[in-house]
């Protein structure tokens, strides 16, 4: 039985007219219709383009579904132009185009955009059933991917992006930025053009939410994970391929090679768009015709096709074109030739193909495009002529058609001369160049990438998972509940900093929040129950956070004591030899000034090497290289180098949690002895304590990763939950003797 596969964009593929529905043709469409029928049932959710009256839509939408398996969403026109031409087009186009200054956001946008994104998500949920896979498309419902999460885990969902993805840099202009990133993420599997535009996503989810990250995937707070891949898009080829083959085709094409009969034609087809580099081209080719002897010769199509007319600056762009076309062909024009041919407009499938085989050059130049089919439609037509494409390096495209001549657009002189070159070159080296390009698009076509990505999505991981052997932390909740109700004494350790709370970029702000504070008192209520917080921290800054609370704090890993309810503190390491702290902090201080955002924390017993504040990927490596160099200066001295959460810490072997937990346990008197015992942390240094020598140790690691530790909990905040529930209603034993 086939699987259901529901594919959701913000346009379905049909058009309303005045008294019926007709159907579209696009790549994705033929993507789809290309899949096999005994693999996938396709289902299609979108927005029909246009304003339906609320009387009619119940007819319509029966008509859409009957007639052509889509099931559509409803907008007004207020909410099309808030959620499309505002937030979608005004606000996030930009920026994916790395056009921050083209950047308009108003609160009100972003409202409806969140809105519209729901109800995309509410109509994938009431239709979609478990196991279901779903296809999310596009920088118009960025936020559905999460939505669908959030309600539904057990649906596989995909994401792609049809856009290039800028450098963080870029990205991070945005007011929603994180919630537009963690909409994102909530998708299984998410697909880009090209690997830069993978990997600027990446670090951009690692600069923004501190999330950890692998070369394809994205791991997020909550355990989920997101698999990255990259996924070229290709043109319907069977549709250029019966254009060609038609009857008509060589008609229209000698009716256009009529027109421009003793001419060389240099065709440029684009949508009317400022990431285009309309501009810049015209600028190219005023440097060609320049220094152009016989100008009758050459002829410049220029097709633009109108987008977005409602949007103030694509007005503003296509009066710029017009206005700077009319200073071309007035300063270039001859009795015989006017140099630029502008079409403002769309063109018919087959003119667009006879156009495209009849032409000399093909010039396609965008300032930056996620792929440009045009530069792929181009070429499926090249047939017998081999007419040669010139190719900005800033198209996605520009990764697989190594024949083009490859430009940087914002060079017009050089651009010029490609051109020239273009229209020169001999029929052997056109054919060498353009031949193997006119196969691969032709082969790698839009079918093939649809049923590449779906395969990817149905399979999941592939294997490729995380092998974590612990058992998540909600099974050991009966255990923990039950020792708390029998009154019993039950000891716990527990780490602060990522365990008991969220990690901060900044260290000093990550004092008790209100739903922690909440969880404290909790304990301090708690008769049977004895609380010790260990951490790295120094004995003021657990003073400082937890010093009210009736709690014992061990500090700096073990190093430093406070008994319950206050007192002072007691070091616990008068023996420990700290001289090797002389050789490894001129190494400290060494990576500290190479790496920017990072810092050196100076403690009695540990030095610590921090990049939190360091961009997620450098900071690794950084790290990485730390590690290994102090490992090989520290080999024959008592140290431990501990590579942690954005740290690097080297501390004595004869300090540690684990020790310190062990010393406290072992000094309670014998009518103390617990029944249980709690150990929890996130880090590396934290899996000294999971190995205590205790019958009765419940353990705990929070958040991803290897550990030595029996339970696994997502994040602080489901450790807190988990906590809060084995606590039950508040109602305790009457009697519990203190520590």
């Amino acid at each position: 039985m086939p699987r259901t596969l529901i594919n959701v964009s913000n346009r379905l593929p049909v058009t309303l007219g005045a008294d019926k529905i007709t159907k579209s043709s696009g790549g994705l469409v033929a993507a789809l219709e290309g899949l096999s029928r005994d693999e996938y049932a396709a289902r299609w959710i979108g927005w029909p383009g246009a304003a339906v009256e609320p009387d009619k839509q119940p007819e319509v939408e029966q008509t859409l579904i009957d007639e052509h398996g889509c099931l559509p969403v409803f907008l007004t026109r207020e909410e099309a132009d808030a959620f499309y031409e505002g937030f979608s087009n005004s606000s996030v186009w930009p920026l994916l185009h790395y056009m921050p200054n083209y950047l308009r956001y108003e609160p009100a946008w972003w409202d409806e955009y969140r809105k519209v994104n729901q109800r995309f998500a509410d109509r994938v949920l009431a239709t979609a059933r478990d196991g279901d896979l779903v296809w999310v498309h596009d920088y118009q419902l960025l936020l559905v991917p999460a939505m669908l999460r959030a309600a539904r885990p057990s649906l596989r969902i995909g994401f792609f992006l049809h856009t290039p993805f800028p450098a963080y840099d870029i990205f991070r202009c945005h007011p929603r930025r994180r919630e537009l990133v963690e909409g994102m993420l909530g998708a299984d599997l998410l697909g880009f053009h090209t690997f830069g535009y993978l990997r600027h996503f990446r670090s951009t989810a690692a600069n923004l939410l501190s999330v950890e990250t692998e070369i394809t995937r994205v791991r997020t707070a909550d355990g989920h994970r997101a698999l990255l891949g990259v996924y070229p898009i290709g043109i319907n080829a069977p549709k250029f391929d019966r254009t060609l083959d038609g009857a008509d085709h060589r008609e229209r094409q000698e009716k256009f090679r009529h027109t421009f009969e003793g001419k060389q034609i240099v065709l440029s087809v684009e949508r009317m768009d400022y990431t285009k580099g309309i501009l810049h081209r015209l600028e190219a080719v005023d440097c060609y015709l320049a220094g152009l002897e016989d100008r009758d010769k050459v002829k410049f199509i220029f097709v633009s096709v109108p987008s977005r007319e409602g949007v103030e600056e694509y007005q503003e762009l296509r009066a710029d074109v017009e206005s700077r076309i009319g200073r071309l062909n007035g300063k270039y024009a001859t009795l015989h030739n006017s140099p630029v041919h502008f079409i403002h407009g769309s063109v018919e499938f087959a003119d667009l193909c006879a156009l495209y085989s009849i032409a000399d050059a093909g010039l396609v130049t965008p300032l930056i495009d996620g792929m440009n089919l045009v530069a792929k439609e181009f070429l499926a037509c090249q047939r017998d002529g081999a007419a040669p494409l010139i190719l900005s390096e800033f198209a996605g495209a520009a990764e697989e058609l190594f024949g083009a001549l490859i430009v940087n657009p914002y060079d017009a002189a050089a651009v010029g001369k490609s051109i020239a070159q273009a229209l020169a070159m001999s029929p052997e080296e056109k054919q060498h160049r353009t031949g193997p390009m006119h196969a691969r698009v032709m082969r790698h076509d839009a079918a093939r990438w649809a049923k590449s990505f779906i395969d990817d999505l149905a399979a999941g991981d592939g294997g490729e998972a995380d092998h974590d052997t612990a058992a998540d932390v909600s099974g050991a909740a009966p255990q923990l509940a039950q020792a708390l109700r029998s009154g019993a004494p039950v000891e716990m350790f527990l780490d602060y900093d990522g365990t008991l709370r969220e990690l901060e970029r900044d260290p000093a702000t990550a004092r008790p929040g209100d739903a922690l504070r909440a969880l404290l008192d909790r304990f301090a209520a708690q008769p049977n129950l004895a609380v010790t917080i260990i951490s790295g921290r120094t004995p003021d800054d657990l003073d400082a956070f937890l010093g009210k609370f009736p709690f014992g704090l061990i500090a700096e890993h073990g190093a430093a004591m406070r008994a319950p309810g206050g007192g002072s503190w007691q070091r616990q390491d008068e023996q420990v030899d700290y001289g090797w702290q002389a050789l490894v902090l001129p190494i400290l201080r060494l990576y500290e000034g190479g790496t920017p955002g990072s810092s050196v924390e100076e403690k009695r017993t540990s030095l610590v090497w921090h990049y939190r504040r360091v961009d997620p990927e450098f900071g690794a490596w950084k790290a990485k290289q730390l590690a290994e160099t102090l490992g090989a200066v520290t080999a024959n001295t008592p140290v431990q180098v501990r590579h942690g959460k954005q740290i690097v810490e080297i501390v004595s072997t004869q300090i540690s949690k684990g020790i310190a937990a062990s010393r406290l346990l072992a000094a309670l008197p014998q009518d103390r002895q617990p029944a249980l015992v709690l150990c929890a942390g996130d880090d590396t240094t934290d899996e000294s304590l999971f190995t205590i020598g205790s019958d009765n140790l419940l353990s705990v690691k929070v958040g991803p990763g290897p550990t030595a530790a029996s339970y696994h909990a997502r994040d602080p905040a489901a450790f807190r939950r988990f906590l809060m529930d084995a606590l039950g209603d508040g109602r305790q034993p009457a009697v519990c003797p203190a520590r």
